[in-house]
């Protein structure tokens, strides 16, 4: 029993030390929209290997912006990730270059940006047709360098 108790202890303790700060991010369709967002950043191996890994649940206007040192070809996945997710795939300058929504949780498929990226948005499943994202949107954010 007490050794049950321990380990709940410090799975509490260890997912309250892997919270992250929110930040601000908006999203600018081509409709002149703009939608307000706070979002974890993952800005290093560690934090984009754990993503949104576990979490089971996430406010329509959150989610987390993983950022990588250059653009690529970034291929993600979802596993033990309970929730759908939609990815934005965005270029150096915050411009949707690809969109992969509903992304199947837990699924250990890979999703490929079609095009070269550097950094990845992962919002609520349902939130790119809700608020009409397309390719060629931005977003905007400090970490991407343009400011929100």
């Amino acid at each position: 029993m007490m050794r049950t108790l321990i380990f709940l202890a410090c799975l509490f303790f260890a997912s309250v030390a892997s919270a992250q700060e929110r930040v601000p991010l908006v999203i600018e369709t081509a409709a002149g929209a703009r939608h307000a967002f706070q979002v974890e950043i993952a800005d290093d191996d560690q934090e984009r290997a754990q993503g949104l890994m576990y979490r089971e649940t996430m406010a329509p206007e959150e989610g987390m912006l993983f950022v990588f040192d250059r653009p690529r070809r970034i291929t993600m996945w979802m596993q033990n990730t309970p929730l759908p997710l939609d990815m934005l795939f965005l270029d150096r300058d915050g411009r949707v270059v690809d969109l992969y929504e509903r992304a199947v949780p837990f699924s250990t498929d890979t999703i490929a940006a079609r095009r070269r990226a550097k950094f990845v948005l992962e919002v609520v499943g349902g939130t790119v047709d809700r608020l009409g994202i397309a390719r060629g949107d931005r977003v905007k954010a400090d970490a991407i360098g343009s400011g929100s």
